[in-house]
């Protein structure tokens, strides 16, 4: 399922995610994986209002454990494309992307993730569970379901950790990667380690929500905290406050919660994941090198915790670029910066 890995274990989900001197001994030189490219200057970006929805009505299908709800644009016959949004935000984040795709002749697929929108567990007696993982299962069961046997995968903040994964363990299914904030695999051991008090500021939500008044706090205030974190995360992104209502109504799953509590948990070591997915996690922990092509992304006004670029490129062992972002671009880069995140799905497979 995935090449034996020959680096020691990477926690981007916290160490790494910090930068600095913990991430300074898993720098590695560039020119091995592939160069950083020159800066790109995404398109000025005025105040965000939402707009009509790209997609119109969202499909339905069963796959694995799920009945996810999801959109599709383009034609049937081009080239697959799977973009997964994170947390705390929807399927919206690929608003303008997916129909700059489907003009372009790729087939578009954007789910809702389990615990959000319409996308539904087949069973109540399956655990919500939000370990990494049992994300990338998910995606898989969904390409599975729809008779995809190989997509370009992009995706943003969980989106990235998961088709990172994806690319890692099942690098067949992939034939491209594009990943904002670059390599996002993490693992419970790592995530022991404690970090800087300064760096350690930078999750308060992950140990409020390890709290029992956190998850009680989140249940009840769910669009103030996630209005929150997109200013925190995106500083420089004016959006409207219609443009948050359309993503916050994503939030009202009867699973949100526990999937986002679980999660953020789960990477701490005070929730268990599920047993069938220990071997998958097993490799996780070991920091597989991702040898699809990949393309890189970050914005220069992402306030989210997030690695620096040199810290991880050695972990793209393939056809490799990083592009910087200018013009204020945040943590959700492909709804801040749209043409820059489509182009990058363009050029991947062309590296």
């Amino acid at each position: 399922m995935t090449a034996t890995p020959t680096d020691r274990p990477l926690d981007a989900q916290r160490r790494s995610l910090l930068g600095g001197a913990a991430l300074a001994l898993l720098a590695g030189p560039l020119g091995a994986v592939g160069g950083i490219a020159p800066a790109f200057a995404a398109a000025p970006r005025k105040t965000v209002a939402a707009g009509p929805a790209a997609w119109g009505a969202l499909k339905q299908i069963d796959a694995g454990v799920l009945r996810v709800s999801y959109a599709e644009l383009g034609p049937r016959d081009g080239t697959p494309v799977l973009l997964l949004h994170g947390w705390p935000y929807d399927i919206h984040t690929y608003a303008e992307v997916a129909p700059i795709l489907a003009g372009q002749g790729y087939r578009v697929i954007v789910p809702s993730l389990r615990g959000y929108g319409a996308t539904a567990f087949l069973s109540a007696d399956t655990p919500r569970n939000g370990q990494q993982a049992a994300l990338a299962v998910d995606a898989i069961a969904l390409l599975d379901a729809l008779g995809i046997e190989s997509a370009i995968f992009g995706g943003c903040d969980w989106g990235a950790r998961t088709a990172g994964i994806m690319a890692a363990l099942w690098p067949q299914r992939c034939k491209g990667l594009v990943s904002v904030s670059g390599y996002l695999i993490g693992n419970q051991h790592a995530g022991q380690a404690p970090l800087s008090p300064k760096a350690e500021l930078q999750w308060w939500y992950q140990f409020y929500f390890a709290t029992e008044r956190g998850e009680r706090g989140y249940a009840q205030n769910r669009d103030e905290f996630a209005r929150l974190i997109w200013e925190l995360a995106s500083p420089q992104w004016r959006f409207d406050d219609a443009t948050f209502a359309r993503s916050a109504a994503a939030f009202d799953n009867p699973d949100h919660v526990a999937i986002v509590i679980h999660n953020y948990r789960w990477r701490l070591g005070l929730a268990q994941g599920e047993a069938r997915f220990d071997a998958l996690e097993a490799q996780l922990a070991k920091a597989p090198n991702i040898v699809v092509p990949t393309i890189t992304l970050e914005g220069d006004a992402n306030g989210a915790p997030h690695p620096p670029a040199d810290a991880y490129a050695r972990k793209f062992a393939g056809k490799y670029q990083h592009r910087e972002l200018k013009g204020g671009i945040g943590h959700n880069l492909p709804q801040e910066a749209p043409q820059a995140f489509a182009q990058a799905i363009v050029d991947v497979t062309r590296l």
